[in-house]
């Protein structure tokens, strides 16, 4: 049975926050000059921000910093180093000697570089260690977890952050001052639900980050290296679970995931982008090397995308992430307050973070797999294109089987119609068989929807509404099935499988076109890009457009406007792009938009195909003529 916890005083928060501060603050500057001896330094390089050389490894002034200092207080005044429901005494010691390899781990790789599998094993050891021998993890959090659960989240969650605050620390102070954040957040949380007892450690915690920030603050004088990376995630993934709160997911997980949002999402961000470039280094039998391998660093993480993006320069751009870690420590503590409402505000916050992450920080992200999925789509060798002829079909099938299966579930539903052992055995079969069998009459598997016309969804429609009420009378004559609401059912079924069976069939048209406006957004801050001013709002038109699309990954050629010659058309919008005129406002548009290239795509004679190149010659532009195939003029 454990003690109860010391009370503890102001002065013993100040006492170990000083502590962890002064002895920080004096070491930092040793260790760097010890390691710029030992030839742990950063030069500049393409990747790099820093300008000159910064010496490396400061995590070690850190760790001494936090865990001595702390130490000889726990020892001089006689109180548990941690305090907390079913937390030890020696806990603290054995986290130490587990964070002390960490360090360890991390200054080997500051001197000699590790290989990342190297690192990942060691950080998956220190974990397990940290569940198996200092007894972390999520039991109190949820208390019927086994053990051959708990260990592998457990492991997942202090690896992730590990690897999260190593890969965020890109900019001089930027890990060390979101940790500071994050670690102040945590504690208060920790104070509004009234367990202050567990706060100690995180004021030295925070102190210790103060002391280096001192020095790692632009312009750094010392990095923080792995080993500071890698302690700062190892003590903000093992806090929250020392001082968990049992049934009470915003403490011990919400808020640590808010404060760790930053480093936490550009983690995630980083292993799509490289995964997505390693397939397509792979597909295009290249070297997987540099940028394309996923363990390998690159230079698109959210504080790069931040200063290339806003011109800011390294301060500012410190900051903008700062100012979004305190918003989400922000949204943690007023939730916690505000007990009632905790998940709703949780779940809003996270809501938002994404919002935010995809509408801004994920473009890049988006592009690769526009570019994968482009080029699986349009690899025009025979075999692939046999390979997806084989498929298409069967893809085709599969699909709209389970869109009306799903459809009877839900119509069941939404009119509260009991599914009973006759009504998934007989109901169920009739209705989807019915569907099924009229869209093979109406030929719906032998139509090109790609290139589908109003008539071909019209003729989808008939299949759905015939086969759901010859299902529906079927369905009113078998035995064992109750009639009522048969008619509801059956007119909701027929449009609700119709609408997701045309779904289906748009969206291939619709991926398209958000991945050419990706593609348009990317090229539009290119000067090397080529700026197409298109005459002709027709059918031709769309087909040069597809042309484009189909050349995503290599593209450098963007369409800017329209011109077509009916008036009333000036001002709408074909496929996002604006219609700006007619042919004999051409000169003044082609200077206005800063155009390079005016391609004909529409069907005319030669004789109007001389006037369209007389009227454009003084404006010395390159006109081309598409007629399925581009042409000079």
């Amino acid at each position: 049975m454990n003690p109860a916890p010391l009370a503890i005083k102001a002065v013993d928060y100040i006492v170990a926050f000083a502590g962890a501060l002064a002895l920080t603050f004096i070491l930092t500057p040793i260790v760097r000059e010890m390691n710029r001896r030992f030839g742990m330094v950063d030069r500049p390089d393409s990747r790099r921000i820093n300008k000159v050389p910064i010496p490396r490894g400061g995590g070690l002034a850190l760790f001494l910093g936090v865990m001595v200092s702390y130490s000889i207080f726990a020892l001089a005044t006689g109180r548990p180093p941690l305090q907390g429901d079913g937390v030890s005494a020696d806990t603290f010691w054995k986290l130490s000697a587990i964070a002390a390899g960490v360090v360890a781990l991390g200054y080997a790789d500051d001197k000699y570089g590790l290989s990342p599998k190297a690192k990942l094993a060691g950080q998956i050891v220190a974990a397990v260690l940290a569940w198996g021998c200092v007894g972390l993890g999520f039991g109190r959090l949820w208390p019927n977890l086994p053990a051959w659960l708990d260990c592998p989240l457990t492991v997942f969650w202090i690896v992730g952050a590990v690897n999260a605050f190593n890969l965020i620390d890109g900019l001089d102070g930027l890990a060390s001052g979101i940790a500071f954040i994050a670690t102040l957040g945590m504690a208060g949380t920790l104070f509004i639900i009234k367990n202050p007892q567990s706060t100690l450690f995180y004021f030295a915690f925070a102190g210790g980050l103060l002391g280096f920030l001192r020095y790692n603050y632009n312009p750094a004088s010392v990095f923080l290296g792995d080993s500071g990376s890698m302690f700062i995630g190892f003590i903000l993934a093992t806090l929250p679970l020392i001082s968990q709160v049992p049934n009470s997911f915003l403490v011990s997980v919400g808020v640590p995931l808010l404060a760790m949002g930053v480093p936490i999402f550009d983690t995630a961000l980083a292993i799509i982008r490289r995964s997505i470039r390693h397939i397509i280094r792979r597909r295009d039998k290249a070297d997987a090397v540099g940028n394309d391998k996923v363990m390998t660093a690159d230079v698109d993480h959210l504080h790069h995308r931040i200063l290339r993006a806003a011109g800011l320069n390294q301060r500012k751009a410190a900051w903008t992430l700062y100012l979004i870690t305190a918003t989400g420590v922000g949204i943690g503590l007023v939730a916690a307050a505000l007990k009632s409402h905790t998940s709703g505000l949780w779940l809003l916050a996270v809501a938002f973070a994404c919002f935010v992450v995809f509408k801004n920080m994920a473009r890049i992200e988006l592009y690769d797999a526009g570019r994968l999925l482009n080029s699986v789509a349009h690899n025009r060798t025979t075999a692939a294109r046999r390979r997806r002829a084989r498929l298409a079909v069967p893809l085709y099938l599969g699909c709209d089987i389970a869109l009306l299966i799903a459809s009877f579930f839900i119509m069941m539903w939404a009119v509260h119609q009991p599914l009973t052992a006759p009504v998934l055995r007989l109901g169920l079969l009739i209705r989807v068989f019915s569907v099924f069998v009229f869209l093979v009459f109406f030929k719906v598997y032998r139509t090109v929807w790609s290139r589908a016309m109003l008539s071909n969804y019209i003729r989808l429609a008939f299949a759905c509404f015939f086969g759901s009420f010859l299902g529906g009378g079927g369905v009113f004559f078998a035995p064992s099935i109750n009639p009522s609401a048969i008619f509801r059912v059956t007119a909701g079924y027929a449009a609700l499988s119709f609408s997701l069976l045309a779904a289906l069939r748009l969206a291939r048209s619709v991926v398209r076109d958000v991945f050419y406006a990706l593609d348009c957004s990317r090229l539009k801050g290119r000067k090397d890009v080529s700026r197409i001013l298109v005459y002709g709002a027709g059918l031709r038109y769309r087909t040069f457009r597809r042309e484009l699309v189909r050349t995503t990954s290599v593209n450098s050629r963007i369409i800017v406007g329209l011109l077509d010659d009916d008036i009333l058309l000036r001002g709408h919008y074909i496929g996002g792009i604006r219609i700006e005129g007619t042919l004999a406002e051409a000169p003044e548009i082609i200077n206005r938009l800063n155009v390079d290239t005016v391609v004909v795509a529409c069907e005319i004679s030669r004789e109007w195909l001389k006037i369209v190149k007389d009227t454009l010659a003084p404006t010395g532009v390159r006109v081309t003529h598409f007629t399925f195939q581009e042409s000079d003029v």
